[in-house]
């Protein structure tokens, strides 16, 4: 037999359905503070998860009359707020604004790329995408940004001109920065799957 608690809720679903604005009110009474402590653990945001808990209950109240009594309604709300959190994660994906001002407004997620920055492994990287450059592009990159000589120190060392080392410089960086970008893409989804799975 089923209890008190989900009879009223089966009452106040239906009173939803019919668009009982006071159905509605208590609805988001009972279930706002749980909904809002999760989406503040997703997002980490404070602001975001304020968002994501408005369109959440627009969506509740656009989709009323489609929901079911019968059906557990605390797993329907759940699983539109995480529909509502993986969309916003795909925005997130494409706008890599976004993805740096999530990473950085984190204290555990600077932390976590201040260290990766800082470890063998990354400092490695470097090393093995400056090798991936065209010889010439190599030495110049290498003196300039590892030995920090000066275009002066490298042009006579080298034979060339400023404007070549500029160019040889230039094009090394945008190699370099377009690997470290698909890194940091990875990063953000490791990063994400940690976060996600914390919750569960």
């Amino acid at each position: 037999m089923a209890n008190k608690t989900s009879l009223d809720e089966q009452e106040l679903l239906l009173a939803l359905k019919k668009g009982e604005v006071a159905a509605f009110e208590e609805i988001y009474k009972r279930y706002k503070q749980r909904l809002a402590v999760n989406f503040l653990k997703l997002l980490r945001s404070e602001e975001l998860a304020q968002d994501a808990l408005q369109d959440l209950f627009i969506k509740i109240w656009t989709l009323r009359k489609s929901i079911d009594p019968d059906k557990s309604f605390q797993a329907y709300l759940f699983k539109i707020a995480q529909n509502i959190v993986f969309d916003f994660y795909r925005k997130a994906a494409r706008d890599k604004k976004m993805q740096l001002q999530m990473l950085l407004e984190n204290e555990d997620f600077y932390s976590h790329i201040e260290e990766n920055l800082a470890s063998k492994d990354n400092i490695s990287l470097v090393h093995e995408l400056i090798a991936q450059l065209p010889p010439q592009q190599q030495k110049v990159f290498t003196m300039f940004k590892l030995e920090e000589k000066s275009y002066k120190e490298i042009s006579i060392l080298l034979g060339i001109s400023p404007s070549t080392i500029n160019k040889h410089v230039h094009q090394a960086n945008k190699v370099i920065k377009a690997e470290l970008q698909s890194r940091i893409d990875i990063q953000f989804v490791i990063i994400l799957s940690a976060l996600l799975a914390s919750t569960n």
